[in-house]
C-alpha cells in the first residue's frame, strides 16, 4: 500500500508528543512507518517542509473554519479570542509552539493574519496599526507558549538557590507573589498580557 501524506504527517506529530521537535527525524519517521526513509522524500524534501506540514495540522485543529469579526462584536473580544485558539492549538503538541513559529510559509497563519487585520480594519483601526497589533499578539503568543513548553530540569531547580535569587531580586519577586496570590492563573497571565498589546 503506498503511503500517504497524511499518514506521515500524523505518525509524525505522534512523534513529536512522544520525543519533542529534536527527536522528529525522517530516519526515526520511516522506521516507525516500517519504510525506507527515501520513501518519505516523495512527500517532503527535508524536515523543514515536514515541520512546516505538521505546524499547518496543528492550527487546523483550531481554524479550519475561521471566519471575520461580526460587526456587532466589539473586535478587542474577537481578537483575544482568536489567540487563545493559537495558544490552545500549539499547547496540544510536545513543542507546539516551536513548530508553528518555525513553519515561516505557513498558509493558516497567513490566513489567520489576513482576517484579523481584515477584521480590525473593519472595524475602523488603520491598516498600519491593525497590521501591528496581530503581529505583535502573534509574536507575543509564539514566545509565551515556547516558554510555557520549555520545561526546566529537576537539576536547574536544584542548582537554583531561591532564598538568594528572591534577595538578589527582591523587586520581581514581589510582583510575581502579588500577581498570583490575588487567585490569577497561568491563563490570566497570557491574557493579561495580550490585552496590553490589544488595549
Amino acid at each position: 500500500m503506498a503511503l500517504k501524506k497524511q499518514q506521515i504527517i500524523t505518525e509524525a506529530l505522534e512523534l513529536l508528543n512522544k520525543s519533542g521537535l529534536e527527536g522528529v527525524t525522517l530516519r526515526k519517521l520511516a522506521s516507525r512507518l516500517n519504510v525506507q526513509a527515501p520513501a518519505l522524500y516523495w512527500h517532503f524534501k527535508n524536515k523543514h517542509a515536514l515541520v512546516n506540514e505538521m505546524a499547518e495540522a496543528i492550527l487546523q485543529m483550531e481554524f479550519h473554519d475561521l471566519k471575520e469579526a461580526e460587526n456587532e462584536e466589539p473586535w478587542q473580544d474577537w481578537l483575544l479570542n482568536i489567540f487563545n485558539h493559537l495558544r490552545k492549538a500549539m499547547l496540544a503538541y510536545t513543542d507546539g509552539g516551536r513548530v508553528v513559529a518555525g513553519a515561516h510559509l505557513s498558509l493558516t497563519m497567513a490566513n489567520l493574519s489576513e482576517t484579523a487585520i481584515k477584521s480590525l480594519v473593519n472595524a475602523g483601526v488603520e491598516l498600519r496599526q491593525s497590521r501591528l497589533i496581530v503581529l505583535t499578539a502573534t509574536r507575543f503568543t509564539f514566545g509565551h507558549v515556547i516558554e510555557e513548553q520549555t520545561r526546566i530540569t529537576e537539576q536547574e531547580m536544584q542548582e537554583l538557590h531561591m532564598e538568594s535569587f528572591n534577595q538578589e531580586y527582591p523587586t520581581l519577586t514581589a510582583g510575581i507573589e502579588e500577581y498570583f496570590s490575588a487567585g490569577k492563573t497561568v491563563n490570566d497571565l497570557f491574557n493579561d498580557g495580550l490585552r496590553m498589546i490589544i488595549g
